[in-house]
């Protein structure tokens, strides 16, 4: 009882978010990295508002084209999270992040020469490739520098990261304002700075303890128990585990993908659902993000103290399912209403989508890192971080070609599947972290395990 109190004493005198922005988890280095990220954010913002835009109007390209475009994007995406993995165990973190920042920063400048489109489609899938690989990266040097007290970075980085989004935006605005190809060009090159400047940052950071490898070196002893054995599957060999082998953490990656669904039911499933089936004014779009936005930045801080450890994550899982049933529901009965009932609904679905953005971002990353070896997380998380590549490329399709075809049924079917799923990913959650628990527990002659 004490240790509890003392507990939510603490959490009551937590700082508020300036104040643990300038004293984060990791000190000066996490400082800088977070700075990097709203900056890399912002030219990512200025580059998601103008390039639909830019390759209609300035390269020319047709629907058809487009469509290419996103898909060899969102592929190349798809890759970068297990690449990026698979290098951070024999490369230092730092200096990927470094390269990635430089990679993009190349790609984006490129734009600006080509005109075919076989080039094009290379460059924007290079592009995608290098920034899924960062946030990656990102993420693992988070997972050293913050330690266990991770799920406040996050939080952290979530703030930031969509403040810098806002100001990206904002900066669009102006740019599209004008709307002649010289203004296109300069918001591209304002992107490519933030990549210059980020790198800029991140060169400026330490590298984290074991010169930023997050696996064990190769000849590493594994730590031995009293007994003389190896202290568990969890130690001995892990360094070399593939997570493609591992069949309990490509499970947990699989059920990731719906538990990501908030980003695609926001960004795309609103607006479509409103323009197309409700009687609410187009003007109400950009609502959904101003919401979103101010929420994510207000509250993340405050989500992510109430949510402390991997088995409070695992059930911020199921609360991830049952908030997403509860949008779906106000998104099935936004159709029967006049102006006034379908916005206030499809308003409250904007903040529950939210309020699932919020669970997932405290539950997946703590649960992604949890449940994988400790000496072999740098390749483990590679593969969990293409579950939101894959969502980003196949939750739009499951909306338009499925979900919104069906109508207000297919809402509550969605719903209902993501709440029966998170579920499913709760419970087999629980059961992992039991069964590492158990095999990192010390051996002692004479008591059974």
């Amino acid at each position: 009882m004490r240790r509890g109190t003392e507990t939510r004493k603490a959490r009551r005198g937590e700082p508020g978010l300036l104040a643990q922005l300038r004293r984060p988890p990791g000190g000066r280095d996490a400082r800088i990295m977070l700075l990097a990220q709203l900056l890399d954010r912002a030219g990512t913002g200025v580059w998601a508002a103008s390039s639909v835009l830019y390759f209609t109007f300035v390269v020319g390209l047709d629907a058809g084209q487009l469509g290419l475009l996103v898909g060899a994007a969102g592929v190349a995406g798809i890759a970068g999270s297990p690449l990026a993995g698979h290098l951070a165990d024999r490369f230092p973190v730092r200096s990927l992040l470094i390269g990635c920042h430089l990679l993009r920063l190349g790609t984006l400048c490129a734009l600006l020469l080509v005109t075919r489109f076989g080039v094009l489609l290379l460059v924007v899938a290079v592009t995608y490739l290098g920034d899924r690989a960062a946030k990656t990266l990102e993420m693992l040097f988070a997972t050293r520098v913050a330690g266990e007290r991770r799920s406040t970075y996050q939080a952290l980085s979530r703030s930031s990261a969509n403040a810098g989004y806002a100001l990206g935006a904002g900066l669009a605005a102006i740019g599209l304002a004008v709307g002649t190809r010289g203004a296109y060009q300069v918001l591209i090159l304002a992107n490519a700075l933030s990549f210059l400047v980020a790198a800029a940052l991140v060169w400026r950071t330490r590298e984290p303890r074991g010169r930023g490898l997050v696996a064990a070196r190769p000849g590493d002893v594994a730590p031995q128990t009293a007994g003389g054995e190896a202290a568990g599957p969890g130690a001995a060999g892990a360094a070399g585990r593939s997570p493609w082998r591992d069949r309990g953490y490509l499970r947990f990656a699989l059920l990731d993908v719906p538990m990501n669904l908030d980003d695609s039911i926001l960004g795309v499933g609103l607006p479509l659902w409103l323009v197309h089936h409700t009687a609410a004014p187009h003007a109400l779009v950009p609502a959904f993000l101003v919401i979103n936005t101010v929420l994510v930045v207000v509250l993340q801080l405050r989500v992510s103290a109430k949510v402390q450890g991997p088995r409070q994550a695992a059930g911020a899982v199921a609360v991830y399912g049952l908030t997403t049933l509860a949008c779906c529901v106000l998104l099935a009965t936004a159709t029967g209403g006049g102006i006034w009932s379908a916005s206030a609904a499809l308003l409250a679905a904007a903040v529950l989508a939210t309020a699932a953005e919020l669970m997932r971002s405290v539950s997946s990353w703590e649960l992604a890192v949890s449940l994988a070896p400790r000496e072999a997380r740098a390749s483990y998380l590679g593969v969990a971080g293409m579950a939101q590549s894959v969502q980003k490329s196949a939750g739009p399709l499951l909306l338009t070609g499925a979900v919104m075809t069906a109508g207000p049924a297919g809402w509550l079917a969605l719903g209902a599947a993501v709440a029966g799923l998170s579920l499913v990913q709760r419970r087999a959650s629980l059961r992992r972290l039991d069964a590492l628990a158990q095999a990192d527990r010390p051996y002692v002659p004479g008591l059974r395990p």
